[in-house]
């Protein structure tokens, strides 16, 4: 009951020290020669406010729970009011976003995820514990430490795992052709959170790499993947879906791709002076042809970085128009092991553009969710690239080449929604053994008609047929990934993924694209064009 008091008053003394905060933050005060009614009008304020918390605690119907009704309800509700992307983290959204940051975290080294109403395992890491211990795709967690899994989440499950560095985590686990469950005592460790989960050359001399996110490791990650690559004739950079993460991290990748001296991405606030990030190391000279893959889902960082490579001409950006997040947050550590994140300065690309999208009048969910609104290039602001290229902000990173994301059908959806490739691969591997000449031939197709049967699951021939490429492409990278590992599936869906194919195509465009700057601006300067 004492503990349940001080973290009422933590919670109601936070609102009050948030509401100051904000101004300490931007080292202005609200005075009444700033604001009407100034210091007053904010004391009568936090004075109405705690007097509303008291009546609600002590007459609402039911007991109240301070953390749903102010880490839940009145911090983000103050914070929203002011944007979309200022936001208040409790313990828990803390932890996952440090362990985010951080890039790496404790636990045993595997993916899970919801089956037929059980968590199954999608695939363990190579070389973590999990993989080690013989841990496999498809197996069912039923126990972790001797507690049933029964009604618990994906997200409750993950976080039993989860523990310190070198403690025994106990996991029973129920395996299609075992007779009994399966105990597994693992011992966890550290296990890195990769933000460059896949590079691998796609074709001789021309390399594929996808950034995930941005946290304290992605520029290492990138530079490792650059040196194993080799000697480069042409990259796929992948960003479709990387929600963004860390400034600091964007800006150390831009600088790999940029000539040394060259603008990054600049920011400013209301009580923050100009910040100006240039190339310090720069490319070095490798000035391979560059196409940059990106979606709706690209946002944040991964569009300073895609910004920047466009606004000097140094590759070509492909896709959909990106996510449109042109806010920078601070994110500032509070007591309890809880966060505030908030918004501190814009963004500006280097020709200047703000690519922040109008959040006005518009729900959290409409903003995130419902993009039909957007209105194209219409009415936003115009800049030039280096070489006099127009390219626009106010509404996300518009793409050189639009390519449409490849939409699946009733059929398609109706295979995914019953887990056909993944239960397939599950079957397949155990009674096939495959190798990595594993090619889906007319009997591999002939076993999962087979399979679609006996698991009652609906379909035609000329479903099959239509959508023959899709249907091997995921049977092929399911097996895979049963089979040799995640890393090893998620090359196989790169090479036969349609956006990524014409990505390829491309390579020449972009080459064009970097050449014919290079010469306009020396033009422009009166230089002589160099090879470098």
């Amino acid at each position: 009951m004492v503990r349940g008091s001080r973290r009422t008053l933590f919670l109601v003394v936070f609102i009050l020290v948030t509401c100051g905060f904000l101004g300490l933050v931007f080292g202005q005060r609200i005075s009444p020669a700033a604001a009407p009614g100034g210091d007053a009008d904010v004391r009568d304020s936090l004075r109405q406010f705690t007097e509303i918390y008291n009546i609600i605690e002590q007459n609402y119907a039911e007991p109240v729970n301070p953390d749903k009704a102010i880490y839940n309800g009145a911090i983000p509700g103050m914070l929203h009011v002011l944007d979309p992307h200022s936001n208040f983290f409790d313990p828990k959204a803390y932890s996952l976003l440090r362990e985010d940051q951080r890039g790496k975290y404790y636990g045993v080294g595997m993916t899970v995820g919801p089956r037929n109403n059980k968590v199954i395992v999608i695939a363990p890491f190579v070389g973590t514990p999990a993989y080690r211990a013989g841990i496999r795709p498809g197996d069912i967690i039923v126990a972790v430490d001797g507690k049933s899994t029964d009604n618990m989440s994906t997200g409750d499950v993950a976080d039993l795992l989860k523990g310190p560095k070198g403690t025994t985590v106990h996991i029973t686990i129920v395996r299609e052709g075992a007779d009994k469950p399966l105990e597994f005592a693992v011992v966890r460790d550290e296990i890195p959170r990769y933000s460059v989960d896949l590079h691998f050359a796609i074709r001789p001399g021309i390399g594929y790499m996808h950034i995930s996110g941005f946290n304290e490791t992605t520029e290492k990650e990138v530079a490792d993947a650059l040196e194993q690559l080799g000697d480069l004739k042409g990259l796929i950079l992948d960003l479709r879906q990387n929600p963004g993460g860390l400034l600091s991290e964007g800006v150390g990748v831009a600088d790999k791709f940029l000539r040394k001296g060259q603008l990054i991405v600049s920011h400013h606030g209301r009580s923050s002076p100009e910040k100006r990030y240039v190339a310090t190391h720069g490319d070095g000279g490798k000035e391979y042809p560059l196409v940059v893959l990106v979606n709706r889902g690209t946002a944040s960082a991964a569009e300073i970085l895609a910004g920047a490579i466009q606004d000097h001409d140094r590759g070509l950006i492909a896709g959909e128009t990106t996510f449109g997040k042109g806010l920078v947050q601070t994110v500032y550590p509070l007591d309890e092991n809880t966060g505030l994140a908030l918004t501190t300065a814009k963004y500006y690309t280097p020709s200047g553009r703000l690519i922040q999208r109008d959040y006005s009048n518009v729900s959290l969910y409409d903003y995130y969710f419902d993009r039909d609104t957007d209105n194209g290039t219409a009415n936003r602001e115009v800049k030039l690239t280096d070489s006099g290229r127009t390219v626009y902000g106010g509404g996300g990173i518009t793409p050189d080449v639009t390519i449409e994301s490849a939409k699946t059908n009733h059929f398609q959806d109706s295979l995914l929604q019953h887990y056909a490739f993944f239960n397939f691969a599950k079957h397949y591997t155990v009674t096939h053994h495959p190798t990595k000449a594993f090619e889906v031939d007319d009997a591999v197709l002939q076993d999962f008609r087979k399979f679609l049967d006996a698991e009652k699951i609906p379909y035609t021939e000329a479903e099959l047929m239509e959508s023959n490429d899709w249907v091997r492409s995921n049977i092929k990278s399911e097996v895979f990934v049963d089979a040799f590992g995640q890393e090893e599936g998620l090359k196989v869906r790169a090479e036969t993924d349609p956006e990524v194919v014409k990505a390829l195509d491309l390579l020449p465009q972009a080459k064009a694209l970097a050449e014919n700057a290079k010469r306009i601006v020396a033009e422009r300067t009166g230089a002589r064009p160099f090879n470098r």
